[in-house]
């Protein structure tokens, strides 16, 4: 019998959970009712728990077992009780790691400091589900010291029976469970975790009744009826790790995914390479929740998962359409040649009218937007709002700032595949498309890098001004030479009215950076001397 958790018991309890798990999958998935039924609770946590296994074997020596499996649980969480769990782990690092092994009272409040930061974690915690379970289980282990039991093993007992008489309790709490006659997945698959605990502690596996699934359900109640299936309509489960980020630009993620949707769960955790977070969240706008995660900082290892239905793979012709707004004839015929639909900016801009009648015209059950301009995200969001409450399609705006991204984002469409990898991929691209601008001035300002006078030529990137001179075709070159220094492939030149600014940043580009592969497009607007994508 183990006296306080050291590095070593902490790897035993992992590779003991992964077991639990890995035996109930198929059990934790049948109970799966809420936030939504798409039966893959129990897949997520063992995916979950195999992540920090396997930062657990990758680790090497001197690091804290505790910060160790908070990581890579973290890291590899998928779906919403998944992530929950790797906050509750990453809360339990933060009170143990690099202390003296956990006696009792040390796991008690450090059990149930973790339960707190994991409600804090959840935008809109629901009661009956694995939040409540935690919590209950926490408060167990710390009523156990305060009765004089304080032993690990008497603490890590009464933890893992709080944590089953909560989860016997979930259905009296939320109508969805009480509907199915089952108990919350998540807060069974916490049960199961904590039972791994005590064998682990105990060398003795609690004996338990079995889980009440949706099995008996239908016994009980004479019907074959399943009580999960996927709710209707469209609706997607995004998930993504994000680097290069502090923690008020993760605030304001958090807040702006919270607009957009539910079951939102945001984990941060240090690495090696600096702080990440998982988010997490179901939203009806994929490419908002992605341009969200790009605003804060670098989103990575995307995924979007089905809600509805998933349709089948093989692609129906028509079925997937392409929109995208432009700012000159020259380049809608550009967009037109890949099969994209086009709304022109005229001299009042793109109105969300204009975009929803394009995007209903397209006769695509499943549309793609691309607003190529920051200043049209809103409304595009708006209009595939409208479009999709109209008339039932799914709709994703992927957030391309600039016409190059736009390209680069159709250049890797294909229909395919599955709608929400067909956006990923699309949003992946336009996202590692760096872009930039070369206008002139039409008043005199102060900008990022001075001032400047009417008639300036200004080199934007980004949309920040970081170059200004007299000669087009000098400040091109020097914006190039700045976008490049920063590494890449290939430059897409967009070109407006003077072809001869174009033949000089071609030349430029050819002795200057012979390596880089040059794209050339004509057709710019008159109010754009040049629009240049870096990838």
């Amino acid at each position: 019998m183990l006296l306080a958790l050291d590095d070593a018991a902490v790897g035993q309890w992992c590779r003991a959970a992964v077991e639990a798990l890995s035996d109930s999958r198929g059990r934790l998935d049948d109970l799966n009712v809420f936030p939504v039924p798409d039966g893959d609770t129990g897949t997520n946590l063992l995916h979950t728990a195999e992540g920090a296994r396997a930062a657990l074997d990758a680790a090497g020596e001197g690091e804290s077992a505790w910060a160790v499996v908070a990581r890579g649980a973290v890291l590899a969480a998928h779906g919403n009780s998944g992530t929950i769990l790797a906050q509750l782990l990453r809360g339990l690092a933060d009170q143990l790691a690099d202390q003296p092994p956990a006696d009792g009272p040390a796991f008690a409040g450090a059990l149930r400091k973790a339960a707190e930061s994991a409600y804090s974690a959840v935008a809109d915690p629901e009661e009956g589900t694995f939040l409540t379970v935690a919590r209950a289980s926490g408060e167990a282990a710390v009523a156990a010291v305060d009765e004089g039991r304080t032993t690990l093993a008497d603490v890590v007992l009464a933890a893992a029976d709080g944590a089953r008489a909560a989860l016997e309790r979930t259905p009296g709490q939320l109508a969805v469970l009480r509907e199915a006659g089952v108990v919350d997945a998540g807060g069974a698959g916490l049960s199961l975790v904590l039972d791994a605990l005590v064998r682990t502690v105990t060398g003795v596996q609690p004996v338990r009744p079995a889980l009440d699934g949706p099995d008996r359900h239908r016994r009980r109640h004479g019907s074959e009826h399943a009580p999960h299936q996927p709710p209707p309509g469209p609706g997607s489960e995004v998930q993504y790790l994000l680097a290069d980020a502090d923690e008020t630009s993760v605030a304001r993620l958090h807040e702006r995914l919270a607009a957009l949707g539910d079951s939102l769960v945001v984990v941060g955790v240090d690495t090696p390479t600096g702080r990440e977070w998982n988010v997490h969240v179901h939203v009806s706008d994929v490419g908002a929740a992605i341009e969200a995660g790009i605003e804060a900082g670098r989103p990575h290892r995307i995924s979007v998962t089905p809600l509805a239905p998933v349709r089948p793979a093989a692609p129906v012709p028509g079925r997937r359409s392409v929109v995208a707004a432009v700012h000159s004839e020259g380049l809608a015929e550009l967009f037109r040649a890949e099969g994209v639909g086009v709304v022109v900016c005229d001299a009042d801009g793109v109105t969300e009218d204009d975009l929803f009648d394009e995007i209903v015209a397209s006769g695509g059950q499943e549309v793609i937007v691309l607003p190529n301009d920051a200043g049209l995200l809103p409304v595009a969001s708006r209009a595939a709002t409208r479009a999709r409450e109209a008339g039932g399609r799914e709709i994703a705006v992927v957030p391309t700032r600039s016409p190059v991204q736009g390209l680069a984002a159709v250049a890797v469409a294909e229909a395919g595949r599955r709608f929400g990898d067909d956006v990923i991929a699309m949003a992946e691209a336009a996202a590692a498309t760096r872009w930039a601008e070369l206008t002139v001035a039409d008043q005199e300002a102060l900008t990022s890098a001075g001032r400047c006078r009417p008639g300036d030529v200004l080199g934007s990137a980004e949309g920040d001004v970081v170059v200004i001179g007299a000669e087009p075709a000098a400040v091109a070159c020097d914006l190039l030479d700045r976008l490049l220094s920063a590494g890449g492939e290939m430059a897409t030149l967009v070109v407006g009215p003077a072809e001869a600014l174009g033949d000089a940043v071609c030349r430029h580009l050819s002795t200057a950076h012979p390596t880089i592969e040059v794209v050339r497009y004509g057709g710019g607007p008159s109010s754009l001397l040049l629009q240049i994508g870096v990838e």
